[in-house]
């Protein structure tokens, strides 16, 4: 009976061992480098590429393999990448005018306050948003009709005397 219990607690062990925190994103330990890295919300197949490359890394390489120190490289590339501008994510922000890579959390709050300026501003962009119709351009006609009634509305004939 005991043996049975220390097996169970091996294997949750193991499996909590597989999951490697990397910039507050928990990735499995058996996702290779190269894919692992995607998990993250910012991080492209390109750019885990690149990390892999600059850092020198085998994109093969599985990520439980890492060790700390090869971690805190990763997440420090990932905050200040040494790339080309095309590479990163925020280019010309819209409050420094400086070229960023965003990571996480930071991805989704930037584009909620994108949206909200466009919103606050009125621009034909946050009018769609507001409206919840498509943003780029996308033809409506025949897509984008949540809650709303499909197909033709015609007149109802009025019943008259003859009993129609």
């Amino acid at each position: 009976m005991e043996k049975i219990e220390k097996e169970k607690i091996q294997k949750t062990q193991d499996r909590e061992e597989t999951l490697i925190r990397i910039l507050s994103t928990d990735i499995p330990g058996n996702a290779s480098v190269y894919a692992g890295l995607t998990k993250i919300d910012g991080i492209s197949w390109s750019f885990s590429n690149a990390i892999c490359k600059s850092l020198n890394f085998s994109r093969e390489k599985k990520i439980k393999e890492l060790s700390e120190e090869e971690i805190k490289k990763i997440s420090d590339f990932a905050k200040n990448p040494k790339l080309p501008e095309f590479m990163l994510n925020r280019r010309k922000d819209f409050e420094s005018g400086e070229n960023k890579h965003l990571t996480g959390s930071d991805v989704d709050l930037s584009r909620d306050f994108d949206i909200k300026r466009l919103k606050k501003i009125k621009s034909y962009k946050g009018i769609r948003h507001i409206l919840g119709q498509p943003v780029r351009g996308q033809r409506t006609k025949s897509h984008f009709r949540k809650n709303k009634a499909v197909g033709v509305v015609g007149k109802r004939k009025k019943k008259g005397p003859e009993g129609g």
